[in-house]
């Protein structure tokens, strides 16, 4: 463990617990996280425990903890009870920045953003984005508030609040996407590894009727970190209904055309599994979404990108309202996880090789079949850092396609998989 828990030997009782360097951050968004507790021994395995936790936390770069005797007798030198004192280096908490996102859709959009990853020091992230596409510039364009918290007023029941504009063509369904989207996701972890989880939502889509959401589901997540993790397993069950309202509640002015609305239950399954052998991370992944019900065009999955699948680019040759997507990939840490500072900015940042395989199916009624599954290889790098995880740089190949395809990506492709045409 090293200079990480420095000067305390397992079993010794901890006295009392101090933080140096939270100079941003409240106390209790630490303790909170703390397994290591007063009156009882310290452990360094729970230390290593804790420090994943406070790195999900995404708000700090360095974390250690010291211990410093507070008794000893002289029959045992050893200290019978100790202060433990964790320090901790903080990330920046205003970023004005740079702001991007890929999705199979409308390829790289990039534009400015400007975020607090700590308001209040209570771990809450606010961000406004406004990004565009960047071929051609300005044909596409996106206006987004995020918000979101493990906690809400203290109590351990996570949230994430969406709301966001988007005016864009979309050449793979062959329509103007000029939509309004409310969301509110939570989770509560009602036992040490099982979240029950909930949605609601609605997005208003010109010339079809307000699509309202709302869904329930739970989680079990053995992970040891939710960001970059090296070794666990996660199994997710999400039932979600979309639409439901009458077709004449569309509004449709001026003689255009009705899209029409929907009506359908989406049924989700989201499992992963991760392994860590020295240096190198394996990693197995599914992601199944099977829709029952009245599903529009402008919903039709679309498999193809750095969010899907890496054998090709997205076009209206593969839609579907049912999709799959498999993968298996394999990590090489090239460069753990370290700390800098540039100008009294303080980050983290680490490097990893990676090369996999994508599985895809996507199908519309009945059960799919061969001729419903594409697979590809790929490799790349990718640049794990504060705020967005990670940056990805691949290349695909598919025997079917017969040329490589390249690909940049941001944040990890299982949570941008689910959120990708949006």
């Amino acid at each position: 463990m090293g200079a990480g828990a420095a000067g305390c030997p397992d079993g010794t009782v901890v006295q009392s617990i101090d933080f140096k360097g939270l100079e941003r951050t409240n106390p209790r968004v630490v303790k909170r996280e703390l397994l290591n507790k007063v009156g009882e021994p310290f452990s360094a395995e729970k230390f290593e425990v804790e420090k994943l936790r406070l790195q999900d936390l995404d708000l700090f770069t360095e974390i250690n903890v010291v211990c410093t005797p507070a008794d000893t007798q002289p029959s045992n030198p050893a200290p019978r009870a100790s202060r433990l004192t964790y320090t901790f280096k903080e990330i920046f908490r205003w970023i004005p920045s740079p702001a991007g996102k890929t999705t199979d859709r409308d390829g790289l959009m990039i534009g400015l953003a400007l975020a607090n990853l700590n308001l209040l020091g209570e771990d809450i992230r606010v961000e406004v984005q406004y990004r565009t596409s960047t071929d051609p510039f300005f044909d596409k364009n996106e206006y987004v508030l995020y918000a979101s918290s493990p906690y809400l007023f203290g109590f351990p029941l996570g949230w994430n609040f969406e709301f966001s504009h988007t005016d864009s063509y979309d050449d793979i369904r062959d329509y103007h996407d000029n939509s309004w989207l409310l969301d509110l996701d939570l989770d509560y972890k009602f036992l040490p590894h099982m979240y029950v989880l909930g949605t609601v939502g609605g997005r208003k889509l010109d010339r079809a009727a307000l699509l309202p959401e709302f869904g329930l589901g739970f989680a079990f997540d053995y992970r040891d970190a939710k960001i970059d993790t090296r070794k666990g397993i996660y199994f997710e069950y999400m039932l979600t209904h979309v639409g439901g309202l009458d077709e004449d509640k569309v509004a449709c002015e001026g003689g255009c055309e009705s899209m029409g609305t929907e009506n359908f239950w989406e049924l989700l399954a989201d499992a992963r599994a991760y392994y860590t052998v020295s240096r190198f991370v394996t990693g197995a992944t599914s992601l199944v979404r099977y829709r029952p019900g009245e599903v529009k065009f402008y919903d039709y999955f679309s498999h193809g990108g750095v969010n899907s699948y890496r054998g090709r680019y997205g076009d209206a040759e593969r839609l579907g309202v049912h999709e799959a997507l498999l993968n298996l990939e394999e990590r090489f840490v090239l460069l753990d996880r370290k700390s800098a500072s540039i100008c009294g900015v303080n980050f983290f940042y680490g490097v990893q090789l990676v090369a996999g395989l994508d599985g895809s199916l996507i199908w519309n009624s009945g059960h799919p079949g061969w001729d419903s599954y594409e697979g590809a290889v790929y490799g790349g790098v990718h640049l794990v850092i504060p705020a967005v995880d990670r940056l990805r740089f691949e290349v695909g190949y598919s025997p079917d396609r017969g040329e490589p395809k390249y690909f940049f990506g941001i944040m990890e492709k299982v949570s941008t998989s689910r959120w990708r045409s949006r």
